[in-house]
Formats: structure tokens, sequence, C-alpha cells
């Protein structure tokens, strides 16, 4: 096992495990291609989450990918990279609703585009040699310490003075606990099959009306619902995800791998995890 860190904060992080610190980032692809090369198969986890440099920070996504590829091309050793199933999301309210949770099945919107083009590469690589699966990661990946959407749903909630939904929030949001996703990269990366796209979905939808219920009961504030218009106001760049209709199902990779999702719900984990707590 080696760990890929990119400063001396994750490196202590990694030793506190017992885990060998390689030291790099993923705009150092030397770096990356000597640690691949020296591992029995790579979990491809991260991502410069600089939302506003999105596509320059895709690039570097793709660009990191092609290079862990190229590196273990040829060895028949496995390789998984974290995708998202908003990928496969349609609008919600403003646009048209899913009729169905998207499977494993379903190619994203765009294959070429955002971490869809990674995804599309790396199905390609089983003709180079390479054990390639595909994680879709569910929007919010929940746990205590979490630092992604739903945090930031909450500091908007806590800095207006009201939790928000969009129009009648019809839209619905999957979710994993982290350490069920955690169980599912390694049993990915054990025996998933070349170009696998897999669910990271214990929850198939949430409404985003339940979600902003909860953060309004948290926080002690009211929930209202605002238009499609008013959303960037509230929510940011955030406006961009929380009106998407993306119901998942994860039968296939249940099936498949034997993944059983054990862990809290997102609701009571925020209840419970320390989602509103000032400092989190």
């Amino acid at each position: 096992m080696l760990g890929l860190a990119r400063n001396d904060a994750a490196a202590k992080s990694l030793k506190r495990l017992g885990v060998p610190v390689h030291q790099g980032e993923l705009t150092d692809l030397d770096s990356l291609i000597a640690g691949a090369k020296a591992c029995d198969g790579v979990n491809h986890t991260a991502f410069i989450h600089d939302f506003s440099q999105f596509m320059a920070n895709i690039e570097t996504d793709r660009l990191a990918v092609t290079a862990i590829v190229g590196a273990l091309e040829g060895t028949g050793k496995p390789m998984v990279i974290s995708s998202g199933t908003l990928m496969v999301a349609r609008p919600g309210p403003s646009g048209t609703a899913y009729a169905r949770p998207a499977t494993e099945s379903d190619m994203a919107l765009d294959p070429n585009s955002g971490r869809a083009a990674a995804e599309t590469l790396l199905a390609a690589a089983a003709e180079r040699g390479v054990r390639g699966s595909a994680i879709r990661l569910s929007p919010t990946v929940h746990g205590a310490g979490e630092k992604g959407f739903v945090p930031m749903m909450i500091a908007a909630a806590r800095e207006k003075g009201f939790a928000a939904y969009v129009a009648d929030s019809a839209n619905r949001w999957p979710a994993v606990h982290r350490l069920d996703a955690a169980r599912l990269f390694r049993l990915a990366v054990e025996s998933a099959t070349p170009g696998a796209r897999l669910h990271g979905a214990a929850e198939e939808g949430l409404s985003m009306r339940a979600i902003a219920e909860t953060i309004g009961e948290g926080l002690g504030v009211p929930v209202r619902s605002l238009t499609p218009e008013e959303a960037p106001e509230h929510f940011g760049f955030l406006a961009g995800f929380v009106g998407f209709d993306n119901p998942t199902s994860n039968a296939i990779t249940r099936e498949t791998l034997g993944w059983r999702p054990e862990q809290p719900a997102l609701l009571a984990d925020m209840r419970d995890a320390g989602y509103f707590d000032k400092a989190a």
C-alpha cells in the first residue's frame, strides 16, 4: 500500500494510519507514474475542488488518469477512478426529470465532457492491458467532517438565515456514507471487471426538500422554496447542482461486487455526526 500526499499535513495523516507516503500531487505526472509503477493497483480518488477553475481541474484530472494508465499499460493491474452520478442526471424542476433511476449501464449525457472524459478514457484502457473501472459517487459522500455539498448548503442557510430548496423540490439526490464508499473502492480494485461502471449510491434518491428541512431543523431556521432565478443568490455556484434530478440505482454494483451499504443514511448522519456544529 502506498498513499499519495501533496503536503506535510497529508503525509502525517497517512503515517498515523501506518501507510507509506509517496510525495506528489495531480500536476506532477512523473510522481504519479512512479507511484503507479510501484503498486499492484491504483485507486484514484483525488480531485482539485476549486470550482472557480472547474474546467482546468477537469483537464488536470484527465492528464493524471492518462499518465497512470500509461504507467500500468500491459500489466493487467487494476485502476479505479472516482466519477460522479451527476453526469447521468437530468435537470429537475425547471427541466425534464428522470423517468427512472440511472443505472450503471447508462452512459454519461456527454461522454467527452467533465469527469466523463476520464471515465471514457479508462473504459478504453482494457485494450491496453489495464483492468480499469469507474465508481460514480453520489453528489454527497457523507460522514463526520465532510466538506462537500451538504456542508456548503448548511453554510448558506446559516449565512442567509433560512434553508432553501428549488421550486417544488421534486428533484432527488442519491447519497452514500464515506465508509461504504471506501469499501466499494476496495471491492472494485480487487475484482471489478475491465470497463465496469459502478454506482456509489447507498440511497437511491432523497428529495432536496427533505435535505433542506433537515438543515432547517438542525439550524433552527425556516425553510423556503426558491425559484430557479432566485437560487444563485442563495446557493452561489451550487445553484447549478441543486436543481438536478439524480435518482440512482446500485443494483448492478450490488450484484456484481456483493457491495452492501451498512452505514447510517444521510439525514440521520446529518443529525448525529456534528453537521450543525459551528466549527463544522
